[in-house]
């Protein structure tokens, strides 16, 4: 199979290895799959393949949307499995030999609109690390966690440390912020500060606010709802991201 140290990066125990294993591989190939393919390919009982694919979806392996009201799965972009991959501290340079072919199956799978669903705060942290594999990133909407209280205090910590990582990958983090709102430590008026960590303000209009966060990096477009169980709605498309990109730059003005 494909991924080997599927037992380890998806949590799951000895008994459900195989079943995890090939699940994951199965949905990898198909690209993006209903249920009904997933169990014609891998010819496992459908509960089994059920709560394989929950603990994956957990864990930001794989994520799921709705096509006429039934639920199709598809993985998540690859760099997730490297993050799992040290966490459980398996052998990284067997793993890492195999990366690329996920990569290769990953890209050759993708469809010309690819939509993704990210629930649970695990999942959020999966999606926040792909941004910054990329130079910069565009936020738009509310992005200071005092007003949402339900945010659990530790994706408050693992932020501020995510920040500090973005940071030294030199990412770039042009903010468009709903108007009076600014992030713990970069105050609006910390212009020094601001370039020295890579980081750009800039506010909307008084009348307008936004009760969800839009970041686009590459050719996607992510809408974050923070909460005790963050949720995302991710849309890969290069249209879609150029038409959320004119919106941005029309109420964006550089601070230096």
């Amino acid at each position: 199979m494909i991924i080997s140290g599927i037992q380890a990066i998806g949590g799951i125990g000895v008994k459900n290895f195989i079943v995890g294993e090939t699940s994951f591989s199965a949905v990898l190939e198909l690209g993006i799959a209903s249920i009904n393919k997933i169990h014609e390919k891998v010819g496992i009982e459908r509960r089994n393949i059920y709560d394989i694919l929950n603990k994956l979806i957990e864990k930001g392996l794989v994520s799921y949307t709705l096509e006429k009201k039934v639920k199709v799965y598809q993985c998540t972009h690859p760099s997730k499995i490297a993050e799992e991959i040290k966490k459980k501290q398996l052998s990284l340079k067997e793993l890492e030999k195999k990366i690329p072919q996920v990569k290769s199956l990953f890209n050759a799978s993708k469809p010309e609109i690819r939509a993704e669903v990210y629930r649970g705060n695990g999942s959020i942290k999966a999606l926040l690390d792909e941004v910054i594999e990329y130079k910069e990133s565009f936020w738009l909407g509310g992005n200071s966690f005092e007003e949402y209280t339900a945010v659990p205090k530790s994706l408050e910590i693992w932020w501020e440390h995510w920040m500090k990582r973005r940071a030294e990958k030199k990412h770039m983090m042009h903010d468009l912020v709903s108007y009076g709102t600014y992030l713990r430590g970069l105050e609006p008026w910390k212009v020094e500060k601001h370039k020295k960590s890579y980081y750009k303000y800039c506010s909307l209009p008084k009348n307008m606010r936004s009760p969800l966060v839009i970041i686009l990096f590459g050719n996607k477009v992510a809408q974050i709802i923070w909460g005790k169980q963050s949720f995302a709605f991710v849309l890969e498309s290069e249209k879609v991201r150029e038409s959320f990109m004119k919106y941005f730059k029309y109420f964006w003005k550089n601070p230096w």
